[in-house]
């Protein structure tokens, strides 16, 4: 869970002072030096996590990543890292590959000149070219669908996992081809299958999964007027089709602590079985074109400890709309 430092108010230490004074300075010695031997749990990693950056070089979107860029660099505590949350890239799912590939090179240019950590990537629906009819893609084309973002980035595959001090973190694939929607969102059978092997594997480390598309989301009913017909409906595409299968999973597995994702461009926090789920705002907001509903462009920024807590924070750069 999440550290939190409670306040002490004013009645609450004249009280403390006046029953101490009363017990003698034993009591207040003695509290003292259990507070001073109480000691903070070990940071194991401390990470950036910019979700649905959506790059291009219209909307004034490069100098928007150039500045939330330069904010995470000037963080007095820097981070260890930066982890994406998909969607780094405006749209591949409807254009060619001449476009597609501007938008991939220029997403490379600026992290390269701006960038000084190291950096690792998650797969958004944006990031997989092709996939909607609309691009006038026929699917056997060379690097179709994923492939071009893989290979570009230089990826060694589409999901994977890597350790920081006692905890291992999943970087995850949520979305998969769909022929009415051009995508859905669910781990296909190969990835859940590795993933549920390494969780079983993994019982040493704490677990942490960073997604494009939220697992679990409360925040998902509000993205888009989704009650307009009289009742509730879940667009397929918005949040995970294997949720439920999922959430057995990490029932199995008690170490899994932490499920990170972005997609609605919107923040939340729900907790779950002890397990948390964060949904990061968007380093774009909307689109570049301001706040998201009530969400403005931003990044998270997480402290991950070794005794299995962690701590968050929703970073607000402070971006203001400008014209391209």
């Amino acid at each position: 869970m999440e550290k939190n430092i409670g306040k002490i108010n004013r009645r609450q230490l004249l009280g403390g002072s006046i029953v101490a004074g009363l017990a003698g300075l034993s009591l207040f010695s003695s509290s003292a030096n259990a507070a001073i031997g109480k000691r903070k749990p070990k940071r194991s990693i401390r990470f950036a996590h910019m979700t649905d950056i959506h790059l291009e070089p219209k909307r004034n979107a490069p100098n928007g990543l150039t500045a939330a860029l330069k904010h995470i660099h000037a963080q007095k505590d820097k981070p260890d890292m930066i982890i994406t949350g998909g969607d780094n890239v405006m749209d591949m799912l409807r254009c060619d590959a001449n476009w597609a590939d501007t938008q991939i090179n220029l997403l490379k240019e600026i992290f390269a000149k701006e960038c000084k950590l190291p950096v690792k990537f998650c797969i958004g629906n944006h990031d997989s070219w092709g996939w909607d009819k609309k691009s006038g893609t026929k699917g056997n084309e060379e690097l179709w669908g994923k492939d071009r973002f893989v290979k570009a980035m230089g990826l060694e595959n589409r999901y994977y996992s890597f350790d920081a001090g006692n905890w291992r973190i999943f970087v995850l694939d949520s979305t998969h081809i769909d022929e009415k929607d051009a995508y859905t969102a669910k781990f296909d059978d190969e990835q859940f299958n590795w993933l549920a092997e390494q969780l079983k594997n993994s019982q040493d480390k704490h677990v942490c999964l960073i997604n494009h598309i939220p697992i679990l989301s409360a925040a998902v009913l509000l993205d888009g007027e989704n009650e307009k017909n009289g009742r509730w409906t879940l667009p397929d595409e918005w949040m995970h089709l294997d949720s439920r299968k999922l959430v057995d999973l990490f029932w199995q597995n008690k170490n899994v602590k932490l499920c990170i994702s972005g997609h609605l461009h919107l923040q939340e926090r729900l907790e779950y079985n002890n397990v948390t789920y964060i949904c990061d705002g968007a380093v774009c907001g909307a689109w570049w074109g301001g706040a998201f509903h009530q969400c403005q462009e931003g990044y998270g920024l997480f402290d991950l400890y070794e005794d299995g807590s962690f701590g968050f924070e929703y970073v607000d750069y402070n971006w203001e709309v400008k014209k391209a």
